[in-house]
């Protein structure tokens, strides 16, 4: 038998039956940040007694493969046209102050070759850039006196030095938010060229003005990182929290938890918990406190507690989305149980006597909802469900004949290939229990060791040749899981892989 999660009482996320506001169609843009996503929502989160239904963690490793997408972002940011209104006065000698403005800054040239990304303990992240290059072109206006003057300038800075720190956080709806925790730049070495007007004048200044120009431009950098920044956290806000699957179910997957960021790794949990889209209902689990193990290798561990799939079976039950009616065309030609009055003489006798050659029509439903347990051996669920068999007559009106409790153990192994979730499942157990018949005794026995045999022999075939492709995995455009790994342990599912961006 499976282990059954202790019960709580809680409020699920749509508990006022409004969904626009917590879930959206699901998109695997959404779901799933591997790296990217992660490392922004591995944030500084409110505390909460509550445990994740799903816990990620991001290593050195994916840390340093995200390095330069990372760089990328830099780039993005910094080579195209900025307005900065850099302004700033000079006392030259013998011809008085000179005022001049640099409106607009054009960089064209952005090298970074030299550059590390480490995790900040309890912060976030900081990316760090030594030697770089960086060619601008500005326009200028100057003003001695009653004279004005304007041009263009030529910026070449060599060892450049830059050192971000990224905060990472959550807001109080539990999406993943960021800002800028510090920022430092540094240039030693500037050339200045101006050109147009009196270019001539303004180049003999240049050993005079680049001390101030270089500190005017080290604090613009700056600026403009934190823009890019804010633009960054603007977008963030809008992330969603929640997905809508299907016209029964949502899941809640937004932040929860105060993460462990050390400088080895950065943990993030997430809520995890699936929600009925039209009800207001009260799941009786909980999250079970779990400790990832101390894998360093992959880049990604991603562990889904029985807690998931426990409140995923809760709210498809709850909905009434666990009921089936089976009818003679549906099951395999060579399956021992015919739906036919004749086939089932063979446990009901006075079923085929009271109704001579006539089709049967099976409702299967659920009356209490399936549990699942994880364990390192095999995933193990519980399935509790009924059976009532109809009589069709020739007039389609279906009359009762009996009911059934039909209960099931069984047993699941899940695999991994490449973004693909596949899986077998095995039955364990099975057992029939007559709750009402309106033709006569049943020789439940018999009736059991049918099913048994036909679910042995096409039952359990017929699933797993369904489950073994798979799935995919919501991941982000371009992410591949590489040489993933998946182990199950007690209460969890653990998925540990390397990534592999391709655009």
């Amino acid at each position: 038998m499976c282990s059954v999660p202790a019960p709580r009482s809680c409020r699920s996320p749509g508990a006022n039956g409004n969904l626009s506001a917590r879930a959206h169609p699901l998109s695997s843009a959404a779901l799933g940040t591997w790296l990217c996503l992660l490392l922004l929502l591995a944030a500084c989160v409110p505390t909460t007694s509550s445990s994740p239904g799903i816990k990620g963690r991001v290593t050195r490793s994916a840390l340093e493969y995200g390095r330069r997408f990372g760089l990328e972002l830099l780039r993005s940011v910094l080579q195209k046209e900025h307005d900065v209104n850099l302004q700033g006065s000079y006392q030259a000698p013998f011809l008085g102050r000179l005022n001049y403005t640099v409106p607009q800054i054009h960089i064209h040239e952005l090298q970074m070759n030299d550059s590390t990304v480490d995790f900040a303990e309890d912060v976030g992240v900081q990316l760090t850039v030594h030697r770089a290059r960086i060619q601008l072109n500005a326009t200028w206006r100057a003003q001695l006196g009653a004279w004005q003057d304007s041009g263009s300038v030529r910026l070449r800075v060599k060892d450049l030095a830059l050192a971000v720190l990224l905060g990472l956080g959550a807001d109080e709806r539990g999406h993943p938010s960021v800002w800028a925790a510090g920022c430092d730049v540094r240039g030693t070495d500037l050339h200045l060229e101006f050109r147009q007007g009196q270019s001539w004048l303004y180049n003999l200044l240049v050993p005079l003005l680049q001390r101030t120009l270089r500190q005017q431009l080290n604090k613009k950098l700056c600026v403009e990182i934190q823009k890019g920044i804010n633009r960054l956290q603007d977008r963030l806000k809008n992330v969603r929290v929640s997905a809508q699957l299907d016209p029964f179910a949502a899941i809640d997957f937004s932040l929860l938890g105060q993460p462990e960021i050390t400088k080895q790794h950065g943990d993030v949990g997430l809520k995890g918990e699936f929600f009925g889209v039209h009800g207001q209902w009260q799941s009786p689990f909980s999250a079970k406190p779990m400790g990832l193990p101390e894998l360093h290798e992959p880049m990604l561990l991603v562990a889904v507690t029985e807690f998931v799939a426990n409140t995923a079976a809760f709210v498809y039950f709850t909905a009434g989305a666990l009921r089936r009616n089976i009818t003679a065309e549906m099951l395999p030609r060579r399956f021992p149980l015919k739906l036919k009055t004749e086939s089932m003489g063979s446990f009901a006798p006075q079923l085929q006597q009271r109704f001579p050659s006539l089709p049967v029509e099976l409702h299967l439903w659920a009356r209490r909802q399936p549990l699942l347990s994880c364990h390192s051996d095999a995933l193990h669920g519980a399935l509790f469900g009924s059976a009532e068999a109809f009589v069709v007559l020739p007039n389609a009106t279906r009359v009762p004949a009996f009911l059934l409790n039909i209960d099931a153990n069984v047993t699941g192994k899940p695999t991994i290939a490449g973004n693909r979730l596949g899986g077998t499942v095995g039955l364990k157990s099975l057992s029939v229990v007559q709750v009402t018949s309106h033709v006569g005794p049943l020789q439940v026995e018999k009736l059991e060791n049918m099913l048994k045999f036909g679910l042995w022999l096409f039952g359990v075939p017929w699933a797993n040749k369904r489950l073994r492709p798979g799935i995919p995995l919501p991941t982000p455009r371009g992410i591949t899981l590489l040489h993933p790994r998946l182990s199950l342990h007690e209460g969890f599912m653990l998925i540990a892989t390397d990534l592999q961006y391709e655009p």
